[in-house]
């Protein structure tokens, strides 16, 4: 079962006197979070506030959130998680959230019964994602994220299909 709230990002610090925080942005790009005009505290989506502006500033975001109008406010909310409701995102087909791969069994293509491990990490490296799949034996192995590789995504049934690379896996002449 997917998840309704994701994690989007932290407050790191406040910017100004007016009460805007500084955000660390746990998604592809600060421009992400241009898309939201309500927000969350929590992961179940009770606590709720409205985004009254929203500008990227270099690898952050500067926010200012209803209610929230002096610095003192603003830095109670220094190291507070936000989240996102995943209704309000439109990801392009073929692109999923990491949070929803994190936790996938990863499986082979062709044969099915053979199970790599599961997927535990995502690194951005600028060309492809970088996948890491832990081994049950507790052996981390990476797997690049492309379209030769990973054969089917299928994130509600919490499976990864793919055709390794040859020499990613140990059992590889």
């Amino acid at each position: 079962m997917l998840r309704e709230y994701l994690e989007i990002g932290k407050i790191v610090s406040t910017h100004g006197i007016k009460g805007e925080v500084r955000v660390d942005p746990w998604c592809d790009s600060p421009e992400f979070m241009k898309r939201f005009k309500t927000l969350y505290f929590d992961s179940k989506g009770e606590k709720s506030v409205r985004v009254l502006s929203c500008r990227p500033h270099g690898n952050i975001v500067i926010l200012l959130l209803e209610g929230v109008s002096s610095i003192e406010q603003a830095s109670a909310l220094r190291n507070r998680v936000l989240y996102m409701n995943r209704k309000d995102a439109r990801l392009p087909e073929g692109h999923y959230f990491i949070q929803d791969l994190v936790g996938c069994t990863v499986v082979d293509a062709d044969d099915p019964g053979v199970i790599y491990g599961k997927l535990n990490d995502v690194s951005e490296t600028g060309a492809n994602d970088v996948w890491h799949v832990m081994a049950k034996n507790g052996k981390e192995y990476l797997l690049p994220a492309i379209g030769s590789v990973v054969i089917e995504t299928d994130v509600e049934a919490g499976v990864v299909r793919i055709r390794p690379l040859r020499g990613i896996f140990d059992d590889e002449n």
